[in-house]
Formats: structure tokens, C-alpha cells, sequence
């Protein structure tokens, strides 16, 4: 049941129920939290501007000998750039993707000579992926790729180009619209990843790149590196391309920080909730799968690669 000022505004069966997420001060109370966890839904909390505060989780799944050798990766270097390697790759292969496919479709509207060369040096930034020995080569390799993929991203913004538009990343807070709705969708996507990592057993606070740090949910921020640009990014650029979204639902606060009003994240949510329920091919499985499975299956092949079920975590890669 969902309440407004003790008016019941709506039921929803939880078994139709992956995730809920709220806003702002909105409370959950003892009895739903214990529901959620019991049934495995993801229940996180956010500020009104989308920034991440908690997540409702029940008690630890999985095996204890699977999580244990995660602990053990994580503790070596060599072996977890071995594994993040392919986090990197998926995620450099889907951004290169990601404008070949801009170039594909639009190729009046853009300057496709200049995104072919950010393909191409995005191209040689895989194969540098191979020769990495430790994280930090790998680290560095990946913020290079990322600066190339952003450095062209505004010229993916075909539409409402006065009021959107991308000049650099920045997060904390964001400044323009882009950045707000990036942030929103990266928040989204990390608490799916976390909701999935720790459904198959994985603890998603120890990540193989990103290292662990208090509060941070390390191993889902890898997992959702290869998700980044296909998922998130292409979903932010459809809002304003197709105008879904404009202007006139941001609001820029005193500190210059942007965000959306509740009437735009409410559009942005259900958007990506149908984006979610869209089909594909998974590369790997070449069976189809919705968009917002994928965390999970690529949780369950990480899980299987940490137990030494298949010899190589198998990074998505989206065609």
C-alpha cells in the first residue's frame, strides 16, 4: 500500500515488484522493508536530487566458499586485473559501438570523420586492455578511452541543443542537464547491479578495479562498466533526442547544482522501467533477454567465473 498524508493512493502486489526506489523524505515502513528483503526486491533510498543514501537488503545469500575466493581475488592484484581487464573491454567495446552505430544511423548529421577516429582510438585503447599487468596500467588505459568517448559525446545530442548539451563530466554536483540526467541513470544502474551481485551470492562492496572504500559498492561499479554506455547513456540521449525530456523540468539550486523536478524524474523512471522490459540477444548466451536482466545474468557469469565454472568472465559486448 502507498500512502500520501495517510490517504492510501495505490496497492501494488509485491510479486510484480524487481525494485522501489524513492525519493527525497519518503519513508518505507518496518513491515514492507522486511517484505522487501524476505522477497528479494530491491528497495533503495535517494536524495531528492537522485543521489545515493541506502539500500534495503535481507540477509547474505550464496555460498560462503564463493564469496570467500572473491575475497581472495580481490586481495591479489594480478588476478583481479585479470578479471577486470574484461570489464574494461566490454565497457571500451560497447562505447565504441556506441558511436559506431551514431555514425550508422546519422551519418548527414554528424562529422563522421571525427567520430571514426575516436572509434579508432578507442579500437587501439582494447588492445592496450591486453598488455595490463596490474590495476593501475588498467586504470589508466580506461580514464584515457573514457576522456575519448566523452570528448565527442555532445555531438550524439542531435536534438534541443540550447538547453542540452555536454562539455565535461562532472557529478558531484552536476552542472548542466546532461550531467544530472547521467548521474541519475548511473545511480540507477549501480543499485540493479548490487541488487544483482548480491542475489547470486557475490558481496558487491569488494571489486576487482574499483578498490574497497567504506560504504562504496565496489564490484557493482565494475560490473556496471561494460553497461555504461549502452544502457545508460543511449537511454539518456533518447530522453532528449526523441524530447521526452526538456528544459523546463531542471532546476538549478544554490551551489549550481542541477536536477530534475519531480515530474521529470517521474518520466525519466518509467522510461527507464520500459527500457528495462525491451529484448535482446545476450552475446553470450544467444538466448534472448530483457535489458534489465542483464546485470543479473553477467552477475551469475561472474559468480560461475569466480568458482571456476568457465575459465574467463565473459564481458557484454552489445551489437
Amino acid at each position: 500500500m502507498v500512502r500520501a498524508n495517510e490517504i492510501e493512493i495505490g496497492r501494488l502486489p509485491l510479486h510484480n515488484l524487481e525494485g522501489i526506489v524513492t525519493f527525497g523524505y519518503t519513508g518505507a515502513s518496518p513491515g514492507i522493508m522486511g517484505a522487501c528483503a524476505r522477497n528479494n526486491i530491491s528497495l533503495c533510498f535517494l536524495t531528492q536530487s537522485g543521489r545515493f543514501l541506502a539500500r534495503v537488503i535481507g540477509t547474505v545469500k550464496g555460498n560462503v566458499t564463493l564469496r570467500k575466493e572473491q575475497y581472495r581475488i580481490s586481495d591479489d592484484d594480478y588476478k583481479s586485473t585479470l578479471i577486470a581487464q574484461n570489464f574494461i573491454i566490454g565497457k571500451l567495446f560497447n562505447s565504441r559501438w556506441v558511436i559506431e552505430r551514431a555514425i550508422r544511423d546519422y551519418p548527414l548529421r554528424l562529422d563522421v570523420e571525427k567520430l571514426k577516429h575516436k572509434s579508432i582510438l578507442l579500437k587501439n585503447s582494447i588492445k592496450q586492455v591486453n598488455f595490463c599487468t596490474n590495476s593501475e596500467q588498467l586504470r589508466g588505459v580506461e580514464g584515457e578511452a573514457a576522456s575519448t568517448y566523452f570528448s565527442v559525446f555532445d555531438d550524439l545530442i542531435l536534438q534541443q541543443k540550447d538547453d542540452f548539451y555536454f562539455k565535461t563530466r562532472n557529478k558531484r554536483p552536476p552542472l548542466d542537464n546532461v550531467n544530472a540526467m547521467l548521474s541519475f541513470a548511473y545511480t540507477l544502474l549501480t543499485n540493479t547491479c548490487a541488487a544483482a551481485l548480491e542475489t547470486v551470492g557475490l558481496d558487491p562492496y569488494v571489486g576487482f578495479l574499483h578498490k574497497d572504500r567504506p560504504g562504496r559498492v565496489s564490484l557493482a561499479l565494475d560490473l556496471m562498466e561494460e553497461l555504461r554506455s549502452v544502457f545508460a547513456d543511449r537511454f539518456v540521449l533518447s530522453l532528449i533526442n526523441k524530447r521526452i525530456i526538456n528544459a523546463s523540468g531542471f532546476i538549478r539550486k544554490e551551489n549550481g547544482a542541477i536536477i530534475m523536478d519531480d515530474a521529470t524524474r517521474k518520466a525519466f523512471v518509467t522510461n527507464w522501467q520500459n527500457k528495462k522490459q525491451e529484448k535482446i540477444t545476450h552475446p553470450f548466451l544467444e538466448e534472448k533477454v530483457e535489458w534489465g536482466m542483464i546485470p543479473h545474468v553477467q552477475a551469475m557469469l561472474l559468480a560461475r567465473t569466480i568458482r571456476g565454472d568457465i575459465d574467463e568472465y565473459p564481458p557484454f559486448m552489445w551489437k
